[in-house]
């Protein structure tokens, strides 16, 4: 028995495994196989994790130790689940949310301080000092669910952006509970003038990181487009700012938080940076820190009968003072009973600032060398942490589940109109590698979120000969343009095609693939009297009525700070109107940037509707545009890091006017070092092609011509335009304000 008892006690204090591979393996099969077991049980893997952490760690067989590795890649992975949590952020609600934010961030907080504060004087006999520092745990909380919610596709719901701002006010609001403590304990009284500091010193740190990171992450990506380097830059200025916030007095968590705010607007939710940090993180760091903290819980203390009663205690404080926040914030802001559920799941975890609450108290001693949270309290925090880590996780995944479906059922009607349209296919003509991953990124940032299971998107490289050059030319740009779209776990088809030409080849691959949208690169002027466009572009919008995305970008597309759009008059007639409107509305949303429409009166709740209709959550404004002449005015007003996105009109369309024929050599005079798509809208029905012996690919293949009534209205319209301009000559323009 004495043997036996040596060698339990020797398994107890001496970790079974201590060879890092073997280690690191250990923890990729319970990362591996914790989802794929509980997903059949209906269990967030989130709890497997935690409760897999908590069999190998020191308190469970003990075949683990939580050595160096677990405390770093342990911080990192909270530090990662506070950034990711701020970069995946819809800022556009999180505005919309704000204030009831605020108020549920003192309700959450207060509730919470209040009724620890008086458990822990009249229940627990502590005195206040203690129960301040103690009370000040139960209002701060970790958002463990959030993984959950974002599996759900739910980030984007009131009840998670309120919860969110809720949780910055009670994280920062706990910590100054806990500076004010700390110091009223080594001074004897509350200092103000320290806790005062501890402010400015917080909004310093705030407004620098504001100013700060924006211009030098424009000025990185400018110059390095790299998307590795990229993402390395990323985090090293998220571990800045959580090393720089633990440096004033806060926690690293607030810090890397306040970073994921601060960088959302450059990480775009469909880019490929965002997909290697969210695979990163959820492949990696998040679960070792929640691997890490199922480690730190000693299931033991449960059995002890002096930890019974004060866990029991605290623990009701802990989730009373979590639920009636939610439960008020429910009935003030008249939400349904799922987002009172989503509020208590995302708030009520207690993992790190409980911790470092706790482990503060603990180290504290009075005068007598008493500490001042003794090991009871100690283990009763263990015993909080336990129950509130399995709760978050199951509450939030039920209360996901029912707000998902009542999204799919607001968007029935939306979703059966989807039904009857055209698949949304997009083609991308590569024709250098260079560009290709470029295209490949504009595209899918224009892509609509509900993407049908019909959709496509198509790469083509047409080439004119068979040379071994010039097939290797189109299999490199096709291999780049497909590694660009399955970074975002997009399918992407190529097509290597050889034909006539590059007309004709891309006209019939359009017709073959049933294309909708063609996104390509501007052509570059080779010599004096090439056009703007260049013959190819020309010919290519003559012989083919989809909608052609023209880009030129000499910035990447998420250093863009507006796009401006100009819409030409009587652009609300044509055929493709709602779905150029959704395309850059779609853009301007995933850049996080203001969409501002350069445009007559009468177009604006035309496109205001056909954004609300589509539910394109983005920030759009209008600016009054009606005198043709005003375009010219624009460029002033076009900064370096605007897109400036122009809608052309097809020959004898019913928005082409006399001055559209005149576009592209304004274009290229006013606008020739600004970033610039030029956008034909879709039409329906025959082209009306002009046959030239010059231009023999002009004519559009079995295309018939244009009906006589259509030539005369255009010919009526391009006289009366001609007489309004003629009238107007030397009028002088009204200042067009962005």
């Amino acid at each position: 028995m004495e043997a036996l008892s040596c060698i339990l006690s020797l398994v107890n204090h001496h970790p079974l495994v201590t060879n890092p591979v073997t280690i690191f393996f250990i923890v990729l099969v319970i990362i591996l196989l914790a989802p794929v077991l509980l997903n059949r049980l209906k269990i967030p893997h989130i709890i497997g994790m935690i409760v897999a952490g908590i069999i190998v760690g020191p308190f469970g067989l003990n075949v683990l130790d939580r050595d160096s590795s677990f405390n770093i890649f342990g911080q990192v992975g909270l530090l990662y689940l506070m950034f990711l949590a701020g970069l995946e952020i819809d800022m556009y609600h999180l505005k919309l949310n704000l204030k009831r934010g605020l108020l549920f961030g003192l309700l959450t907080f207060t509730i919470p301080m209040v009724i620890g504060v008086l458990a822990s004087v009249y229940l627990l006999h502590i005195d206040w000092l203690t129960s301040s520092l103690l009370a000040s745990m139960y209002a701060s909380h970790t958002l463990i669910g959030y993984p959950v919610a974002a599996r759900y596709g739910v980030t984007k719901s009131p009840a998670v952006l309120i919860s969110i701002v809720g949780t910055i006010v009670a994280v920062i609001a706990s910590l100054l509970v806990l500076a004010g403590a700390v110091n009223i304990h080594k001074v004897g009284s509350l200092d103000t003038a320290e806790l005062l500091l501890l402010l400015a010193r917080l909004v310093i740190y705030c407004l620098a990181i504001l100013y700060v990171y924006p211009r030098l992450t424009r000025f990185f990506f400018k110059r390095y487009g790299d998307k590795v380097t990229q993402y390395v830059f990323i985090l090293a200025l998220v571990f800045l700012s959580a090393w720089i916030a633990k440096r004033i007095g806060m926690e690293e968590v607030l810090g890397a938080f306040f970073a994921g705010l601060v960088l959302n607007r450059y990480v775009p939710a469909s880019s490929a940076l965002m997909s290697r940090i969210e695979f990163v993180g959820n492949a990696l760091f998040i679960p070792y820190f929640l691997i890490g903290v199922g480690m730190m819980i000693n299931v033991r203390v449960v059995g002890q009968t002096s930890t019974l009663g004060i866990a029991a205690v605290m623990l009701v404080v802990a989730l009373a003072g979590k639920w009636l926040p939610a439960w008020i914030a429910q009935l003030v802001f008249k939400m349904p009973g799922a987002g009172r559920r989503m509020m208590f799941g995302l708030t009520t975890a207690h993992t790190a600032v409980a911790l470092a609450v706790v482990t503060i108290g603990y180290n504290m001693t009075d005068a007598a060398g008493n500490r001042l949270m003794d090991e009871t309290i100690l283990n009763g925090t263990i015993l909080v942490i336990l129950v509130t880590c399995a709760i978050a996780p199951i509450v939030t995944a039920g209360a996901a589940a029912r707000i998902k479906i009542d999204m799919l059922e607001q968007g029935d009607i939306d979703e059966k109109a989807e039904q009857h349209n055209l698949p949304e296919n997009m083609l991308i003509p590569v024709a250098n590698p260079v560009t290709a991953a470029a295209l490949v990124e504009l595209a899918l940032l224009m892509r609509s979120n509900r993407r049908r299971e019909n959709d496509s998107l198509y790469a083509v490289h047409v080439r004119g000969d068979n040379s071994a050059a010039s097939k290797a030319v189109g299999r490199n740009s096709l291999e780049i343009a497909q590694k660009a779209a399955a970074v975002t776990d997009t399918g992407l088809t190529p097509i290597e095609r050889y034909d006539l030409n590059t007309v004709t080849g891309l006209v019939n691959t359009i017709e073959e693939r049933d294309i909708n949208t063609v996104v390509l690169g501007m052509h570059r002027k080779s010599n004096v009297i090439d056009s703007f466009l260049g013959s190819k572009l020309e010919q290519l919008q003559r012989m083919t009525n989809r909608m052609l995305i023209i880009s030129r970008c000499y910035i990447p597309l998420n250093t863009v700070t507006r796009i401006v759009v100009y819409v030409p008059p009587q652009a609300e007639y044509e055929t493709g109107f709602p779905r150029w409107v959704k395309a850059l509305a779609t853009l301007s949303r995933e850049l996080g940037c203001r969409i501002i429409f350069c445009c007559d009166d009468k177009v604006k709740p035309l496109i205001r509707g056909i954004i609300r209709r589509a539910r394109i959550d983005t920030r759009d404004e209008y600016r009054e545009l009606s005198n043709p002449d005003d375009f010219i005015l624009l460029s002033n007003k076009i900064l370096d890091d605007d897109l400036f996105v122009v809608i052309m009109s097809r020959a004898n369309a019913v928005s082409y006017s006399a001055s559209m024929k005149d576009m592209p050599e304004f274009l290229q005079h006013y606008f020739s070092s600004n970033n610039l798509i030029i956008v034909y809208p879709e039409q329906f029905g025959d082209q009306a092609n002009i046959e030239s012996f010059a231009d023999p690919l002009a004519t559009d293949i079995g295309g018939t011509a244009s009906p006589l009534w259509i030539r005369l209205r255009a010919l009526a319209r391009s006289a009366n335009n001609f007489k309004k301009r003629f009238t107007q000559r030397g009028r002088r323009s009204k200042k067009i304000e962005l």
